[in-house]
């Protein structure tokens, strides 16, 4: 199950999911949240609170796998997240310890660091100054929907204290968490955070690569996963 970035989509993921499918020979899901790329969009009322990204992690995808009969047959899905969906991954592992196989976390957010909010606040700018809203509208039904909803719930006063540092320690399945020592989203103290808190947790930094490891350094991240996975697969040596 791939979980895309805060402002991601199907689309968004370019050939990605099905060459690491195709490499490590898995079945794959990829699905674009409310609000993103040709899902349903946010109403234009509707504002994302700060606990967005733990209504999708434990209300959203539960009932996504329920009708989709996942992980009914006993086989348990990986979870496989980038940036605000590496997080929903997390949130979900933590919350439902016995629901998915393992999550691969690519440059994920644990807390809100200065640095995630520059980002940010620079994109906002990029967006209504710039040319980004005219490169995300490939992307998006409603771009605007896309991009407030992200931008706005990131940068509300009552985000600057968001944090799942408290359920990280319910996480018992294999964790490995992913990120390039140039990403402009957030350091390196992200994924040592996760180790800090679930030790079986593996960390892979990927050099001279930024906040999209699947288009910085796809090889890497393909073997690496691909790696993890097998070693903690039923079965496996």
């Amino acid at each position: 199950m791939f979980l895309h970035e805060g402002l991601g989509s199907v689309a968004m993921w370019r050939d990605y999911p099905q060459r690491f499918c195709d490499e490590g020979g898995y079945r794959g899901l990829v699905y674009s949240r409310e609000g993103y790329g040709r899902s349903t969009p946010r109403t234009p009322d509707r504002h994302w609170p700060a606990t967005f990204m733990h209504e999708q992690a434990i209300e959203m995808l539960p009932h996504l796998f329920a009708r989709l009969d996942i992980g009914t047959d006993g086989n348990r899905p990986w979870l496989f997240g980038h940036s605000d969906g590496a997080s929903i991954a997390l949130i979900h592992a933590a919350t439902f310890p016995d629901a998915p196989a393992g999550v691969i976390a690519v440059a994920p957010h644990i807390v809100v660091e200065p640095l995630s909010l520059r980002s940010i606040a620079a994109a906002r700018d990029a967006y209504v100054e710039g040319d980004l809203r005219r490169r995300l509208a490939r992307y998006h039904d409603d771009v605007d929907s896309a991009f407030h909803g992200w931008n706005n719930a990131w940068l509300a006063p009552a985000f600057a204290t968001w944090s799942i540092e408290p359920l990280l320690g319910g996480l018992r399945c294999p964790i490995l968490a992913v990120q390039g020592t140039d990403d402009e989203y957030g350091t390196l103290a992200q994924v040592e955070g996760i180790r800090e808190r679930a030790p079986q947790t593996e960390v892979v930094v990927l050099p001279a690569c930024g906040h999209s490891p699947q288009r910085d350094a796809p090889q890497a991240l393909t073997h690496a996963a691909i790696d993890f996975i097998t070693r903690h697969s039923t079965g496996a040596d």
